[in-house]
Parts: C-alpha cells; sequence; structure tokens
C-alpha cells in the first residue's frame, strides 16, 4: 500500500514522501495514529495544501521536545525493586516503570516514548533511550535497586556483585583468623 508520510517516522521516510509499506503497518499503525495517508489523488492534493501547517506544527512540537530533551537527558531515576542475592530481579523493569519514575520525578514521558532495547531483568544502572519526538530522542539511566541504600552505593560506582564479593572476602578471613586462633590455642596446651 502506498501511503504519504505526516511526519517522518524512523526506517520509513521523511514528511511528505510516499512510501510503499505493508497493508497491515499502515492499517493497524500509521493511519490510526495519524503518521499517514493513504496515497490517493486526493490525499496528495489535501496534503500539499497542509503542508506549510504541517511543517510549522512538526517545528513548534521539536522545539518543545528540544527543550524537554536538555532537562531529561542524562538524567538517572531510581527503581526500588525485589531481587535475590545474586542480582536477579523478581520479574523485570517494563517501560510503564521507567515512565512513572521519570512522572515522579517531574518530567511528562509516556512509556510508548521509552526505548528498551532489552529487557531489564537484573540490579544496577541501565540506558535507556527515551523519544520525545520523531526527530529527538535522549538517553536516561535508571538504577535498579533493592532499596535507597543501595541505589546510592550504585550510583557511587560499585556493583551489587563487588560488594557481595567483597562481604564473602571480609567473612573467609575472619573464619581463617578464628581457626588460626583455635589451632594457635590447641598447640600450646600441648
Amino acid at each position: 500500500m502506498q501511503v504519504i508520510l505526516l511526519q517522518r517516522v524512523a526506517k520509513l521516510g521523511q514528511m511528505g514522501e510516499v512510501v510503499n509499506v505493508k497493508d497491515g503497518y499502515a492499517r493497524n499503525f500509521l493511519l490510526p495514529q495519524g503518521k499517514a495517508l493513504r496515497a490517493s489523488d486526493a490525499n496528495i492534493k489535501s496534503f500539499e495544501a497542509k503542508k506549510a501547517q504541517l511543517e510549522a506544527q512538526n517545528l513548534e512540537t521539536r522545539k518543545e521536545a528540544e527543550v524537554v530533551a536538555e532537562k531529561l537527558d542524562g538524567q538517572t531515576f531510581v527503581i526500588i525493586r525485589s531481587a535475590s542475592d545474586a542480582g536477579a530481579l523478581y520479574g523485570s523493569v517494563t517501560t510503564r516503570d521507567a515512565a512513572d519514575a521519570a512522572t515522579a520525578a517531574g518530567f511528562t514521558v509516556a512509556r510508548a516514548q521509552i526505548v528498551l532495547d532489552k529487557p531489564i531483568k537484573d540490579l544496577g544502572l541501565h540506558a535507556v533511550s527515551v523519544v520525545l519526538h520523531p526527530e529527538v530522542t535522549v538517553k536516561i539511566n535508571l538504577n535498579v535497586a533493592r532499596s535507597t541504600e543501595e541505589a546510592e552505593l550504585q550510583a557511587s560506582g560499585k556493583s551489587i556483585q563487588e560488594l557481595a564479593a567483597e562481604a564473602e572476602a571480609a567473612a573467609e578471613f575472619e573464619i581463617a583468623e578464628l581457626f588460626d586462633d583455635i589451632g594457635g590455642a590447641a598447640s600450646e596446651e600441648e
């Protein structure tokens, strides 16, 4: 099916281009969301008449998105979740969780604007993309932790696995000292 793009669509084209797409993609995504029109003679004429208005509207929304992008770019949001001792989450962090964390911090971000490259299923710092406008994308960081104290430790650069390894090494050292003391005491008695 041929459609006229009413806005820039990633991996497809710029505003005003006539492109061929599969029927289902056009019917289920592009047309209902107002991102495209069917490429008929009447729609092409209608688009040409509205082109200046659509470009002005696109420029305005892009400027608004750039203002928000300056404030949002590089922000870190803390998400508290329960997890195993190894750092694996019981469940995963979704786009809804990221959007809720950003909204709680005072930013207006919809979950449809958040792009997860892969599911977040472990504790730590994770970089996530936020598409504020088809031409404006920023990166935010999600600090997934079991508690706020743990989130602060992760933010300072220590991972949960490093902290667990340090605690285990300290415990083994104490046990070794205890056995050395017991062995020394036993040899003194003989």
